[in-house]
Protein backbone atom coordinates (compact mmCIF):
# COMPACT_ATOMS: atom_id res chain seq x y z
CA UNK A 1 0.00 0.00 0.00
CA UNK A 2 1.34 3.72 -1.10
CA UNK A 3 1.74 5.72 1.97
CA UNK A 4 2.05 9.49 1.95
CA UNK A 5 3.49 11.18 5.38
CA UNK A 6 1.69 14.40 6.56
CA UNK A 7 2.82 16.40 9.39
CA UNK A 8 0.65 18.69 11.43
CA UNK A 9 2.63 21.92 12.93
CA UNK A 10 1.89 25.19 14.90
CA UNK A 11 3.16 27.73 13.19
CA UNK A 12 3.93 31.48 14.28
CA UNK A 13 4.36 29.84 17.87
CA UNK A 14 7.40 28.22 20.10
CA UNK A 15 5.07 26.17 21.69
CA UNK A 16 2.48 23.56 21.07
CA UNK A 17 -1.24 23.44 21.00
CA UNK A 18 -0.58 27.73 20.57
CA UNK A 19 -0.05 29.38 16.97
CA UNK A 20 -1.70 28.20 13.97
CA UNK A 21 -1.61 24.59 13.33
CA UNK A 22 -1.36 23.78 9.28
CA UNK A 23 -0.73 20.34 8.08
CA UNK A 24 1.93 19.63 5.30
CA UNK A 25 2.37 17.19 2.63
CA UNK A 26 5.75 16.89 0.78
CA UNK A 27 4.61 14.86 -2.44
CA UNK A 28 6.39 11.67 -3.58
CA UNK A 29 4.24 12.75 -7.36
CA UNK A 30 2.07 15.14 -8.50
CA UNK A 31 -1.20 14.87 -7.47
CA UNK A 32 -5.07 15.94 -8.78
CA UNK A 33 -6.13 19.47 -7.18
CA UNK A 34 -9.61 17.40 -6.48
CA UNK A 35 -7.36 15.26 -4.32
CA UNK A 36 -5.55 18.53 -2.12
CA UNK A 37 -8.89 19.43 -1.68
CA UNK A 38 -10.14 16.11 -0.18
CA UNK A 39 -7.55 15.80 2.30
CA UNK A 40 -7.21 19.56 3.08
CA UNK A 41 -11.49 18.99 3.68
CA UNK A 42 -10.14 16.07 5.94
CA UNK A 43 -7.83 17.72 7.92
CA UNK A 44 -10.59 20.64 8.50
CA UNK A 45 -7.16 22.93 9.37
CA UNK A 46 -7.36 26.63 8.03
CA UNK A 47 -4.55 25.27 5.50
CA UNK A 48 -3.25 22.10 4.39
CA UNK A 49 -0.66 22.48 2.50
CA UNK A 50 1.18 20.59 -0.62
CA UNK A 51 4.84 20.88 -2.26
CA UNK A 52 6.17 19.46 -4.74
CA UNK A 53 10.09 18.77 -5.40
CA UNK A 54 11.03 21.16 -8.78
CA UNK A 55 14.72 21.42 -8.24
CA UNK A 56 17.25 22.29 -5.56
CA UNK A 57 16.07 23.86 -2.07
CA UNK A 58 13.01 24.63 -4.53
CA UNK A 59 9.33 23.03 -4.53
CA UNK A 60 5.83 24.42 -6.45
CA UNK A 61 3.90 25.43 -2.94
CA UNK A 62 -0.44 25.18 -2.65
CA UNK A 63 -2.19 26.09 -0.13
CA UNK A 64 -6.30 25.13 0.92
CA UNK A 65 -8.45 25.65 3.27
CA UNK A 66 -11.07 23.07 4.07
CA UNK A 67 -13.34 24.67 1.11
CA UNK A 68 -10.98 26.66 -1.56
CA UNK A 69 -7.38 26.64 -2.62
CA UNK A 70 -5.76 29.76 -1.65
CA UNK A 71 -3.02 32.15 -3.44
CA UNK A 72 -1.07 33.07 -0.24
CA UNK A 73 -0.71 31.26 2.84
CA UNK A 74 1.80 32.45 5.83
CA UNK A 75 1.30 29.86 8.06
CA UNK A 76 1.33 27.05 6.33
CA UNK A 77 4.00 28.48 4.22
CA UNK A 78 6.48 28.80 7.60
CA UNK A 79 5.43 25.28 8.68
CA UNK A 80 6.45 23.85 4.88
CA UNK A 81 9.74 25.05 5.91
CA UNK A 82 10.09 23.77 8.94
CA UNK A 83 9.03 20.45 7.97
CA UNK A 84 11.48 20.52 5.14
CA UNK A 85 14.56 21.70 6.80
CA UNK A 86 13.30 19.32 10.53
CA UNK A 87 12.48 15.96 7.85
CA UNK A 88 15.64 16.25 6.33
CA UNK A 89 14.06 16.71 2.82
CA UNK A 90 16.11 20.29 2.21
CA UNK A 91 19.69 21.45 3.85
CA UNK A 92 19.16 22.99 6.96
CA UNK A 93 21.66 25.85 5.99
CA UNK A 94 20.38 27.08 2.68
CA UNK A 95 17.46 29.47 2.09
CA UNK A 96 14.42 27.66 0.70
CA UNK A 97 12.14 28.90 -2.77
CA UNK A 98 8.60 28.36 -3.32
CA UNK A 99 7.13 28.78 -6.27
CA UNK A 100 3.23 29.44 -5.59
CA UNK A 101 0.28 31.70 -7.69
CA UNK A 102 2.01 34.65 -5.52
CA UNK A 103 4.89 34.06 -6.97
CA UNK A 104 8.44 33.12 -5.73
CA UNK A 105 8.50 33.27 -1.85
CA UNK A 106 11.33 32.25 -0.13
CA UNK A 107 12.27 31.26 3.71
CA UNK A 108 15.48 31.69 5.71
CA UNK A 109 16.63 30.02 8.52
CA UNK A 110 16.94 32.29 11.51
CA UNK A 111 18.66 32.32 15.37
CA UNK A 112 16.78 30.49 18.23
CA UNK A 113 14.14 29.15 16.15
CA UNK A 114 12.98 32.12 13.85
CA UNK A 115 11.81 31.54 10.24
CA UNK A 116 11.90 34.37 8.20
CA UNK A 117 9.54 34.55 5.26
CA UNK A 118 10.39 36.93 2.18
CA UNK A 119 6.15 37.78 0.73
CA UNK A 120 5.24 40.59 -1.13
CA UNK A 121 3.93 43.56 0.63
CA UNK A 122 -0.27 44.45 -0.10
CA UNK A 123 -1.32 48.09 0.33
CA UNK A 124 -4.55 49.05 1.38
CA UNK A 125 -6.35 52.16 0.62
CA UNK A 126 -8.66 53.73 2.34
CA UNK A 127 -12.78 52.93 2.26
CA UNK A 128 -15.94 53.91 3.33
CA UNK A 129 -17.39 51.35 5.92
CA UNK A 130 -19.77 49.18 4.47
CA UNK A 131 -23.35 49.43 6.43
CA UNK A 132 -23.36 45.77 6.65
CA UNK A 133 -19.61 45.53 7.92
CA UNK A 134 -20.40 47.93 10.61
CA UNK A 135 -23.08 45.63 11.90
CA UNK A 136 -21.74 42.17 11.43
CA UNK A 137 -18.87 43.77 13.85
CA UNK A 138 -20.88 45.48 16.16
CA UNK A 139 -18.10 47.97 16.36
CA UNK A 140 -17.44 51.91 15.75
CA UNK A 141 -14.17 52.00 13.16
CA UNK A 142 -11.63 54.42 13.79
CA UNK A 143 -10.49 54.08 10.18
CA UNK A 144 -11.39 51.71 6.94
CA UNK A 145 -9.16 50.40 4.23
CA UNK A 146 -9.21 48.35 1.84
CA UNK A 147 -7.49 45.51 -0.72
CA UNK A 148 -8.93 43.71 -3.93
CA UNK A 149 -10.62 41.04 -1.32
CA UNK A 150 -10.00 41.88 2.46
CA UNK A 151 -11.35 44.63 4.74
CA UNK A 152 -9.13 46.00 7.40
CA UNK A 153 -10.71 47.54 10.42
CA UNK A 154 -8.58 49.64 12.98
CA UNK A 155 -10.39 49.88 16.09
CA UNK A 156 -9.64 52.32 19.39
CA UNK A 157 -8.06 49.76 21.39
CA UNK A 158 -7.02 46.27 22.35
CA UNK A 159 -10.28 45.86 24.82
CA UNK A 160 -12.00 46.43 21.78
CA UNK A 161 -10.61 44.44 19.61
CA UNK A 162 -10.78 41.45 21.75
CA UNK A 163 -14.68 42.16 22.43
CA UNK A 164 -15.86 41.72 18.83
CA UNK A 165 -18.28 38.81 18.49
CA UNK A 166 -18.96 39.00 14.69
CA UNK A 167 -21.88 38.17 12.74
CA UNK A 168 -20.65 35.96 10.47
CA UNK A 169 -23.53 35.20 7.93
CA UNK A 170 -23.86 38.20 7.82
CA UNK A 171 -20.25 39.09 6.66
CA UNK A 172 -20.71 36.65 3.89
CA UNK A 173 -23.81 37.67 2.63
CA UNK A 174 -23.21 41.18 2.75
CA UNK A 175 -19.86 40.56 0.33
CA UNK A 176 -17.09 41.20 3.53
CA UNK A 177 -16.04 37.63 3.88
CA UNK A 178 -12.40 38.93 4.81
CA UNK A 179 -11.68 41.36 7.35
CA UNK A 180 -8.68 42.14 9.60
CA UNK A 181 -9.84 43.94 12.83
CA UNK A 182 -6.57 45.86 14.21
CA UNK A 183 -5.28 48.10 17.09
CA UNK A 184 -2.48 49.94 18.26
CA UNK A 185 -0.78 48.49 21.15
CA UNK A 186 -0.49 50.63 24.47
CA UNK A 187 3.24 52.28 24.20
CA UNK A 188 4.05 50.62 27.03
CA UNK A 189 3.31 46.48 24.89
CA UNK A 190 6.03 44.49 23.99
CA UNK A 191 4.12 44.60 20.84
CA UNK A 192 3.10 47.58 18.17
CA UNK A 193 0.05 46.63 17.28
CA UNK A 194 -2.67 43.50 17.76
CA UNK A 195 -4.89 41.94 15.33
CA UNK A 196 -7.90 39.16 14.29
CA UNK A 197 -8.44 38.00 11.11
CA UNK A 198 -12.25 36.65 9.88
CA UNK A 199 -12.90 34.55 6.66
CA UNK A 200 -16.13 33.08 6.63
CA UNK A 201 -16.54 32.91 3.01
CA UNK A 202 -12.88 30.59 2.94
CA UNK A 203 -14.73 28.68 6.06
CA UNK A 204 -12.18 29.73 8.27
CA UNK A 205 -14.34 31.83 11.01
CA UNK A 206 -11.33 33.52 12.82
CA UNK A 207 -8.11 31.93 11.73
CA UNK A 208 -5.84 31.91 14.87
CA UNK A 209 -2.44 33.17 13.09
CA UNK A 210 -2.54 34.36 9.52
CA UNK A 211 0.56 35.34 7.78
CA UNK A 212 -1.28 36.73 4.64
CA UNK A 213 -2.67 39.38 6.93
CA UNK A 214 0.61 40.72 8.05
CA UNK A 215 1.19 41.33 4.11
CA UNK A 216 -1.44 44.31 4.80
CA UNK A 217 -1.20 45.30 8.14
CA UNK A 218 2.33 45.42 8.27
CA UNK A 219 2.80 48.08 5.68
CA UNK A 220 -0.42 49.71 7.07
CA UNK A 221 1.44 50.13 10.49
CA UNK A 222 4.75 50.73 9.14
CA UNK A 223 3.33 54.38 7.63
CA UNK A 224 1.29 55.28 10.91
CA UNK A 225 3.92 54.39 13.12
CA UNK A 226 6.99 55.92 11.19
CA UNK A 227 8.80 52.37 11.83
CA UNK A 228 9.35 50.03 9.38
CA UNK A 229 10.66 47.02 12.17
CA UNK A 230 7.45 45.59 13.97
CA UNK A 231 6.43 43.45 16.59
CA UNK A 232 3.12 42.08 16.44
CA UNK A 233 0.26 39.80 17.88
CA UNK A 234 -2.56 38.08 16.71
CA UNK A 235 -5.16 38.19 19.12
CA UNK A 236 -7.21 34.59 18.70
CA UNK A 237 -7.66 32.15 20.90
CA UNK A 238 -4.50 30.35 20.35
CA UNK A 239 -2.46 33.36 19.71
CA UNK A 240 0.36 33.88 17.43
CA UNK A 241 3.97 36.50 17.46
CA UNK A 242 5.22 37.93 14.54
CA UNK A 243 7.93 39.52 14.24
CA UNK A 244 7.86 42.39 10.75
CA UNK A 245 10.05 44.24 8.70
CA UNK A 246 8.62 46.44 5.32
CA UNK A 247 11.08 46.15 2.57
CA UNK A 248 9.17 48.46 0.23
CA UNK A 249 7.70 46.41 -2.28
CA UNK A 250 7.93 43.13 0.10
CA UNK A 251 7.25 42.14 3.41
CA UNK A 252 9.31 39.71 5.68
CA UNK A 253 8.01 37.76 7.92
CA UNK A 254 9.45 35.84 11.19
CA UNK A 255 8.09 33.19 13.30
CA UNK A 256 8.55 30.09 15.32
CA UNK A 257 6.92 26.62 14.64
CA UNK A 258 6.64 23.25 16.17
CA UNK A 259 5.31 19.68 15.15
CA UNK A 260 2.40 18.18 17.02
CA UNK A 261 1.50 15.00 14.70
CA UNK A 262 2.84 12.99 12.17
CA UNK A 263 0.81 10.43 9.93
CA UNK A 264 0.35 8.77 6.58
CA UNK A 265 -2.22 9.51 4.12
CA UNK A 266 -3.65 6.06 2.94
CA UNK A 267 -6.45 7.01 0.17
CA UNK A 268 -4.42 7.93 -2.75
CA UNK A 269 -5.44 9.63 -5.82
Amino acid sequence: MDLQPITVVDAFTSVPFAGNPAAVCVLKQDQPAAWMQSVASEMNLSETAFLLPEGENVYRLRWFTPKVEVKLCGHATLASAYVLWEEGHAPDGKPLHFDTLSGRLTAERKEEGWIALDFPSEFAVESVCPPELRRALSVEPLFVVKTDTTFLVEVADKEVLLGIKPNFDLLVQSGCGRVIVTSRADPADEYDFYSRFFAPDAGINEDPVTGSAHCVLAPYWAKKLGKNNLHAFQCSERGGELRLSVQGERTVLQGRAVTVLKGQLIGLA
